[in-house]
């Protein structure tokens, strides 16, 4: 499907990866990972055709396919989620606007005979043909159910997209991707804006996905779950391997640690085969043996060892002061927008030390109930924070807290105070910003490196209670597994919001569900919750098959009904359409011959008899044709 060769991009006279080759085919499943900064999204915008390349060739098959998620868009304001979404079916948007003028226009014609009447109903054939190959008759119910996967709900399918955040609207866009039915899908972080059900459903529609897949992840259980393919871009090369993320990086260190063996078994006959040439050197009747040896020497290839990026941020959360036994107890929280309530009688005891993680669908109230805790919205009831409590905070739009026109160093030095103020470019080339690097303004750094950088101003001061919303978004995964490390070892209390299930994964002791306003506590990790949530889920569904099982059938019956019903209208319309213009041919072919022979068919009454009933017929096969296509 897709076919590199010799690809090589450089920015600032420095390569970003060179003279890299690979090829696609129809099925693969490809994770494309790497530290942040290694080219990923690059090589997405290359193969989307979105940005130059210095050199190489990309072959592609013809009339393929190709869908680009980025990781930012622009939306359109004034439609509605539905309209967005089907903005996905233009051909078949634009079919409907043509039927519904040729309905139109065949309401009210009556010049059956003409040829202009004979036109429309071939283009009315032709355009229905289209439409239903296309599947016009049920895209819109493909619409809802991709909606739907991805997490929303029926009653804001009519609300304007203006209305929701970005990461709503990015699922908005994922939508429209899924439904366009590409060859081939360029997937750049699309789980960062997804809750963990809607990560679940999206697993599960790439699995069955026909075409080829290429996607950026962070997320590791994301990529074992899907992929069945890895290519890592590292140093400016790639490595390749059909083989999921983990069981990737297995075979690799499996192939590097044998380079290694094999370089140093090399290592060790050049060196006997120099101390042989030293040695036949000095004799004279052993010259020509030294000479045959060192073109031996020569002839060698050495074996060269994958390069590794070892480069890691460096994390650690000290614990301030010793706080209180309790360090935050909320009672019958509430938090409305306008008409809207979003949480409703919440109330939550958090004790020193404890582990927490929020999951639950967006929208659902965590951000909100996490803004409450850290005091930055109004809210109604009481919350109260224990004795000793130094809050820190890692919001999940951190970006917007940085100062874009302030360079790295600068947001540093100003959040700083006297004491640590020295400490400053050690604690960003722990994050990895050395040298130049901490001169760059923060409105040129990716994702990743603006979340590294939120994270290393966060430790300048004193916490012992950490609040993060969100905070792998953008990480790459080996600095995730560095973050996850650190707070498994932070002293302190943890609350943490977040849909990754591998970096949750051992992380935390309890889990707090959110759904409908309220909140439900799980006391176990993120696997515990996840069983005990699918165990409800099929309760739930049980309960609702039980009581509503005979509707339910009637209801797939019915259903069943109608779409025979509308098959067999559509054939027998297709018979009716066919056989009017059979008729109006013969009818053509008839005033022809009555042009060329009039004066010799003059007396032929049965030829004129015939005629009339073809021409009665036509009218007859018109009215049928009317009564159809009221009846679809």
């Amino acid at each position: 499907m897709l076919n590199i060769h010799d690809l090589t991009i450089s920015f600032s006279g420095e390569d970003l990866f060179s003279g890299i080759t690979f090829k696609i085919n129809s099925g693969d499943r490809v994770g494309l990972v790497g530290k942040n900064g290694a080219g990923k999204s690059t090589l997405l915008k290359i193969l989307a055709g979105e940005q130059e390349y210095d050199k190489g060739d990309m072959a592609f098959e013809k009339e393929i396919s190709i869908g680009f998620l980025k990781q930012e868009i622009d939306f359109v304001q004034g439609r509605t989620v539905l309209e967005e979404a089907y903005e996905a079916f233009t051909e078949i948007r634009e079919i409907e606007k043509k039927l519904e003028k040729i309905h139109k226009s065949l309401e009210t014609r009556t010049d059956y005979e003409s040829e202009f009447y004979q036109e429309l109903l071939h283009d009315l054939d032709d355009l229905t043909h289209r439409y239903e190959v296309l599947g016009g008759y049920h895209y819109e119910g493909d619409t809802e159910k991709v909606l739907q996967g991805l997490g929303f709900e029926r009653k804001d399918f009519n609300n304007l997209t203006d209305t929701f955040s970005g990461g709503w609207r990015m699922r908005i866009e994922l939508a429209k991707l899924l439904l366009q039915k590409h060859d081939v899908l360029l997937l750049d972080e699309p789980t960062n804006h997804l809750d963990i059900e809607s990560i679940i459903w999206f697993e599960n529609f790439l699995k069955s996905f026909p075409g080829a897949v290429i996607l950026v992840s962070h997320d590791k259980m994301f990529l074992d779950n899907v992929t069945n393919r890895t290519i890592e871009i590292s140093m400016g090369q790639i490595y390749d391997f059909k083989k999921p993320y983990s069981e990737y990086l297995l075979l690799r260190n499996e192939i590097r640690e044998k380079q290694l063996q094999s370089q140093k078994n090399q290592e060790r006959e050049i060196k006997h085969t120099e101390q042989l040439i030293e040695k036949f050197r000095a004799k004279a009747n052993k010259a020509s043996m030294a000479q045959s040896l060192i073109k031996k020497l020569n002839k060698v290839q050495r074996i060269e060892v994958d390069t590794e990026d070892h480069s890691a941020i460096n994390i650690r959360f000290d614990v301030s002061v010793s706080p209180g036994k309790i360090v935050i107890e909320a009672e019958n929280v509430a938090k409305t927008y306008g008409d809207h309530v979003v949480l409703e009688n919440v109330n939550l005891l958090i004790e020193r030390g404890a582990k927490i993680a929020f999951v639950g669908q967006n929208g659902q109230g965590k951000t909100t109930l996490a803004k409450i805790i850290v005091d930055e919205i109004p809210f109604d009831g009481n919350l109260n924070l224990g004795h000793n409590v130094d809050l820190g905070y890692f919001a999940q739009n951190q970006s917007d807290y940085l100062d874009g026109e302030l360079t790295i160093l600068e947001t540093m030095e100003m959040t700083a105070n006297d004491h640590n103020r020295p400490k400053v470019r050690d604690m960003l080339g722990a994050f990895l910003f050395r040298g130049d690097d901490v001169e760059k303004k923060v409105k040129v750094l990716s994702g990743g490196e603006k979340n590294r950088l939120a994270l290393c101003k966060l430790l300048l001061h004193p916490l012992n209670v950490l609040v993060m919303d969100e905070p792998t978004n953008h990480l790459d995964i080996v600095s995730k597994n560095v973050l996850k490390q650190a707070l498994k070892n932070f002293d302190g209390t943890l609350i943490i919001v977040s849909h990754d299930r591998d970096f949750l994964q051992g992380l935390t002791q309890k889990v707090y569900a959110f759904k409908d306003r309220k909140i439900k506590e799980y006391l176990g990790d993120i696997n515990y919750f996840l069983e005990q949530h699918n165990l409800e889920n099929l309760r739930e569904i049980e309960k609702k098959t039980q009581v509503i099982q005979p509707d339910s059938s009637q209801k797939n019956t019915d259903k069943r009904s109608d779409e025979k019903k509308r098959r067999q209208l559509q054939n027998k319309l297709k018979k009716v359409e066919d056989q009017i213009s059979k008729l109006e041919k013969d009818i053509a072919k008839d005033d022809k011959i009555i042009a060329e022979n009039f004066d010799k068919l003059a007396e032929d009454q049965d030829f004129f008899k015939k005629y009339q009933t073809k021409k009665d017929k036509v009218e007859e096969l018109m009215f049928v044709w009317e009564e159809l296509h009221e009846s679809l």
